[in-house]
């Protein structure tokens, strides 16, 4: 992309305050994991009062960073969460609470939620203590795509109409494209 994706402009801010302030406005508590941009995105992420976690191992993947995170939900007392990527503009908040509510519902067969879009599966997702449990327990080398396909049979995929859900931006086109409402 040329530049730190958290702080493309986005909205009335960045990537990243924006997911802040969306996720803030339908749950209680936001963690943000950083690697070596850190200190750029420690501004943002305090002004909104949110939480901050350096991945002190950022090269070991993005894997390591979500366990970083989840252990992190654990220790302040929480059984769920709401995961997202930077590299994805936030979805509406309505989309957000359809998947809490989803997940809330599901009763304990279901250990996650997942937007779909367009049959293509997207972020963020809402993930209970069991699901969260797996991801630890995954050996280190492993990603969430794999943890994930290992226990298909407990996630549930709901179908959104918010485009965002699905959209990735990882080159300037797609950041192009996004601006252009090319991705609806």
């Amino acid at each position: 992309m040329g530049t730190d994706k958290a702080l493309l402009p986005w909205q009335d801010g960045t990537f990243l305050s924006t997911a802040i302030r969306t996720l803030q406005a339908v749950t209680e508590l936001v963690i943000v994991v950083a690697g070596d941009n850190e200190p750029n995105l420690a501004p943002i992420v305090y002004a909104q009062a949110a939480f901050l976690l350096r991945n002190p191992h950022p090269e070991e993947g993005q894997f390591s960073s979500l366990r970083l995170g989840l252990t992190e939900v654990l220790n302040m007392g929480r059984d769920a969460a709401i995961l997202t990527l930077v590299d994805r503009p936030a979805p509406a908040p309505q989309t957000i609470e359809l998947l809490k509510d989803e997940f809330v519902t599901g009763g304990k067969e279901i250990w996650a939620v997942v937007p779909e879009f367009n049959q293509k599966h997207g972020h963020p997702i809402v993930i209970g203590r069991e699901m969260i449990e797996a991801f630890l327990r995954a050996p280190a080398g492993s990603n969430a795509r794999e943890v994930e396909h290992a226990n298909q049979a407990r996630i549930r995929y709901v179908t959104v109409s918010d485009p965002n859900v699905a959209v990735n931006v990882n080159t300037p086109e797609d950041f192009q494209k996004l601006h252009a409402g090319l991705y609806v």
